[in-house]
């Protein structure tokens, strides 16, 4: 589908969005959002959500995709990640992705082909009850015994919604049809990472949550729950939205749900760097903490990406 496709991806808290906002300054671009929290209305703040201000500088598609309480799957984001590639372009604007949801990520790059597998009720109730009689990791090990240890590193094992998700797919139709429907990495597009050192992170993401609570994050959640939304709704399960709901519940005090969140934040991190290897050499790794002509070095790095795929 994608014959050549340009990405910001990196993890939370590297400037994505403030960097893609800079970069429509100086080419025509329009992004296609690949943070999944990010598709939820009414979660702003604790998602880091672009504000209507920069969404007005340059059109984002994607962002409050759908209702909280809706179940939106990776097949629903490619689906409508091609929808906003083709309006982009119909438009002879530059699209551009942007986020860092890994999974979303490198299922476009890598053209993944998710087989069109119905929801299996009666299965995911025998999933349930064996989670709830075995240990915590009896998902993470049926999958992996399901596929085999090394194939199981490229998917996210604490993430039980998806691991669900991609059991009952392996039910109806195999583990051999499964793992073929993941395709081989590619090469032909324009990946760029933003990150930042790694010593600092913890501080870096302290204050950025604490800036976030300033904001408003508890009030936020606390509309969400006036509006019906509970835990029993996936996307309320996001970091600092569960954490805010059991402090209004009174179920943990703040100090905890700041705990809470920040630990969360920190492990997300390091998901995320997993799923963007510093050791993959299709990624432009760039600090964006380091030099003020990032943005035109990109920018120069598109247009030369561009006539070249134009050429070809």
């Amino acid at each position: 589908m994608f014959k050549s496709l340009i990405a910001i991806i990196g993890p939370t808290g590297s400037g994505k969005t403030e960097f893609s906002i800079k970069l429509s300054e100086k080419i025509p671009i329009n992004v296609i959002n690949a943070d999944s929290r990010q598709i939820y209305k009414y979660m702003n703040i604790g998602t880091a959500k672009p504000t209507l201000k920069q969404r007005s500088k340059v059109k984002h598609y994607i962002v409050d995709q759908v209702y909280p309480n809706i179940n939106y799957s990776l097949n629903n984001f490619i689906n409508d990640a091609k929808e906003s590639y083709e309006n982009i372009l119909l438009q002879d604007l530059i699209p551009i992705i942007v986020g860092g949801t890994g999974l979303y990520i490198w299922a476009l790059l890598d053209d993944w082909q998710l087989p069109d597998v119905p929801p299996d009720q009666e299965y995911r109730n025998y999933l349930e009850i064996k989670i709830k009689n075995n240990k915590p990791e009896y998902l993470s090990n049926l999958f992996i015994s399901e596929i085999g240890h090394e194939n199981s590193k490229n998917f996210d094992l604490n993430n039980n919604r998806r691991l669900i998700r991609y059991l009952e797919i392996i039910n109806t139709i195999g583990p051999e049809a499964f793992l073929a429907n993941k395709k081989t990495e590619k090469d032909n597009h324009l990946i760029i990472g933003l990150d930042y050192c790694k010593n600092t992170q913890e501080k870096k993401l302290s204050k950025r949550i604490d800036k976030m609570l300033d904001q408003g994050w508890i009030n936020e959640v606390e509309n969400l729950m006036q509006k019906g939304y509970n835990l029993s709704h996936h996307s309320m399960s996001g970091i600092g939205y569960k954490e805010i709901y059991l402090y209004l519940t009174k179920d943990i005090d703040h100090n905890k749900m700041r705990e809470l969140i920040i630990k969360r934040t920190l492990n997300l991190v390091k998901k995320q760097r997993t799923w963007f290897k510093k050791s993959d050499k299709r990624i432009n790794w760039i600090d964006n903490t380091k030099s003020s002509n990032q943005v035109e070095l990109i920018k120069n790095k598109i247009i030369k990406y561009r006539e070249e795929n134009e050429s070809n």
